[in-house]
């Protein structure tokens, strides 16, 4: 009897031990499930990285080597996207692009290009005129649209240019404005510019000043209409 109870006993130790090392086990498989799991997302999560600086590597070489697709961009507002800019600033570089824009097809290409260098003064070879293109030509049409013109200015204005470039010559020729402020470079001329106001307040204030222009010119012309018939009416009487 006694040795029957033994062996109960020492079975069901046994039996414990067992499903203690199956518990243990599971525990451990599921550990390393969840390790593996960890590792997989790690992996998930570099190979995106990866990916993306992969992307934009081969992006920059494709541009360098002039196989990029061009990207279109969204609508274009100057006067939001160029804050550092007046509203009268972005009036004169809209008015000396259309002037040198002798195709009145909205974009400078090389040969208006290579006149416009000419008139100011600082002629260009074909390389050094493909190359100012480049700079700044994004949808890589071998063209400059306005937005790609006035970014000229906007990369003077931030000091991206270098001192022996093309588009920084064209930039520091260029007469806009130049009159009141005197010729002290695109950079000097637009820093100052950009720190004198803000945005908002800088084109309320502008708005303002040119509807009292046209203010004052409306009150002189009544003021000569007005003398114009006293004379004319004492020399009727």
């Amino acid at each position: 009897m006694a040795s029957k109870e033994l062996a109960q006993k020492l079975q069901r130790r046994l039996q414990l031990e067992e499903s203690g090392e199956a518990a243990e086990g599971e525990a451990e498989a599921v550990k390393g499930a969840v390790a593996a799991g960890e590792v997989e997302e790690r992996s998930c999560l570099t190979a995106s990285a990866d990916a993306e600086l992969s992307a934009k590597l081969c992006r920059r070489q494709d541009i360098n080597e002039g196989a990029a697709q061009p990207r279109r961009a969204a609508v274009f507002n100057p006067y939001t996207e160029f804050k550092e800019f007046s509203r009268r600033q972005i009036k004169d570089m809209e008015r000396m692009f259309r002037l040198y824009d002798s195709g009145r097809d909205g974009y400078i290409d090389l040969m208006e290009l290579k006149l416009m260098m000419e008139k100011l003064g600082a002629p260009q070879t074909h390389l050094g005129l493909k190359n100012m293109i480049k700079e700044v030509d994004e949808d890589f049409d071998g063209k400059l649209s306005f937005r790609e013109f006035l970014l000229i200015f906007h990369k003077a204005a931030a000091g991206e240019l270098e001192e022996d470039s093309g588009l920084l010559t064209l930039a520091k020729l260029s007469e806009i404005d130049v009159s009141i402020e005197g010729v002290k470079g695109a950079k000097n001329f637009f820093e100052a510019k950009a720190q004198a106001l803000s945005s908002a307040s800088k084109f309320e204030a502008e708005i303002k000043a040119e509807q009292d222009e046209r203010k004052r010119e409306e009150e002189e012309r009544k003021h000569r209409r007005a003398a114009f018939r006293e004379l004319k009416s004492a020399f009727t009487q």
